[in-house]
């Protein structure tokens, strides 16, 4: 009698099925979750990382997502604005260059101890 061997390739048929189905849950899980976390930090809600599900809208939406400005620049462009527009961010302590003063410890000359033990006793 001749050896049946459907019944095995059917279940490894379905173990195969099994694991891709798996793994895709995974991937998909894994891709949402590194959107959600992408579109937060950009400034935007971060379920408009589901939107990337959809085939063409996900298109789209890295579309805008590069060339419109996020809600974190024009956040940051307004704090700029409100700072005096400075590079570094904050206004000057003192507003005019000759107004530092000298403290009067850069003014004298360092005396160091006579003997080799620092500090001195």
């Amino acid at each position: 009698m001749p050896y049946d061997n459907t019944t095995a390739v059917g279940a490894a048929l379905a173990g195969t099925l099994l694991v891709s189905l798996i793994a895709g849950l995974i991937g998909l899980i894994f891709a949402i979750i590194i959107y959600w976390r992408i579109f937060s930090k950009a400034g935007y809600s971060g379920a408009r990382s589901l939107l990337m599900l959809i085939p063409v809208v996900n298109l789209i939406i890295i579309i805008m997502f590069a060339f419109s400005e996020w809600p974190i620049q024009r956040e940051l462009n307004q704090l700029r604005q409100m700072a005096g527009g400075r590079p570094g961010g904050f206004p000057p302590q003192y507003s005019q260059p000759g107004q530092y003063q000298q403290s009067a410890q850069y003014g004298q000359q360092q005396q160091y101890p006579q003997s080799g033990q620092y500090p001195p006793q």
